[in-house]
């Protein structure tokens, strides 16, 4: 890979649950765009994508389920058992994610990019790199991370933790190192601090995205100081306990929207961008305002935040008394769907994975060119 004139590229790595993927979220509040190389090479492998069928012919239809879908546990098990077989599955899914990952930066409108990758270092794209960035946890902590997260047992959680290359050795090749050992608040001050100096933009202003006259809404990219205010709106509007320590800790998963009419916080958005997918999971709109502008105004910007962050598609999981304005819905583009109709196998996933108990999804492709689509 060569190197992007006019960007910024943030290398981004560190071991098992030691909180990448938080930090990249945390750079993406501050205004960098986030490419998950890891999700990209799962991606280049699934069907009608273009390493699907190499692979195939590669290792055997063994490797397929029931749906025609490559098993990802089965070809993870040979893979990394047999270091003949993860070379030819490199040699096939490496090429695909670097000429994704290329595309996705050339077309990025953000001068800093940061690219989270597992196996960074192990590869030629640290030296495209301008920074690298490691993300660091004591292994109790990984493991006590894993054994919440996913459910693990003591002894498998503390396998997949020891079975990684050392974290000494990424720390050793780190420009930064994140010590992600404590709470939410002080791993925002580490990364905040370490933006700033390759940032002119701080965190002082309100990110205002559509200004608005008096009477009109506006609304605001909310930030982690907001915290206080987000977690009274929600827990005013849907009647559960919220505290402002909840949405610190929901702000290394999503980012908010800030719906305001006359500077008053009448509605929000929660809403995250993985893969290539838009996924709106929360919003809440005051009951005494006018509902279709106020969704109309939260959706236009998510919207457009989105296409910004090139989406292909956007997924909204609404509560039942939203999905009611079926009207609303319609008018702004969006159909009422399962996620087993959507076609695209990664948004089928996005919404398998997103789609909180009891919401209703509704769908909206928003560009045709997919990064993976087949050669």
């Amino acid at each position: 890979m060569s190197n992007w004139p006019g960007k910024y590229i943030i290398g981004l790595t560190g071991n098992i649950a030691t909180g990448k993927s938080v930090v990249r979220k945390m750079l993406e509040h501050l205004g960098a765009y986030g490419i998950d190389a890891d999700a990209l090479a799962h991606r280049a492998i699934a069907r009608g994508a273009p390493g699907y069928q190499p692979v195939v012919d590669t290792f055997g239809q063994w490797i397929l389920d029931e749906e025609g879908q490559i098993d990802r546990a089965k070809l993870g098990q040979l893979a990394f058992s047999d270091p003949e077989a993860l070379t030819r599955l490199e040699e096939i899914v490496h090429p695909i994610v670097r000429q994704a990952t290329n595309l996705l930066i050339k077309r990025a409108r953000q001068p800093i990019i940061v690219i989270e990758a597992i196996k960074l270092l192990e590869g030629d794209l640290a030296s495209a790199c301008d920074s690298i960035w490691v993300t660091y946890a004591p292994e109790d902590v990984q493991t006590a991370r894993l054994m919440k997260k996913r459910g693990m047992g003591r002894e498998e959680a503390l396998q997949r933790t020891l079975m990684q290359n050392p974290q000494d050795d990424k720390v050793a090749a780190a420009d930064v190192v994140i010590h992600n050992t404590g709470s939410f608040e002080e791993l925002w001050k580490q990364v905040t601090a370490a933006w700033k100096k390759i940032s002119p933009v701080g965190d002082t202003n309100p990110v205002i995205l559509k200004k608005a006259a008096a009477g009109d809404f506006a609304v605001q990219r909310g930030r982690p100081r907001d915290s206080e205010s987000i977690a009274e709106l929600i827990a005013r509007l849907s009647k559960k306990s919220m505290t402002a320590s909840d949405v610190m800790a929901a702000f290394g998963e999503k980012a908010f929207l800030l719906l305001q009419l006359d500077n008053e916080l009448v509605g929000l958005a929660g809403w995250q961008v993985e893969n290539l997918v838009s996924r709106t999971t929360d919003m809440y709109v005051a009951p005494d305002v006018p509902l279709a502008r106020a969704l109309k105004t939260l959706v236009e910007e998510i919207e457009r935040a989105s296409k910004d962050l090139q989406c292909e598609a956007a997924l909204l999981f609404l509560p039942p008394n939203l999905a009611a304005h079926e009207t609303v819905w319609k008018n702004l583009g969006y159909e009422r769907r399962i996620p087993q109709t959507l076609g695209v196998q990664a948004w089928q996933d996005a919404a398998q994975e997103s789609m909180p108990n009891g919401s209703i999804l509704f769908f909206k492709q928003l560009r045709q060119d997919r990064i993976l689509r087949p050669i």
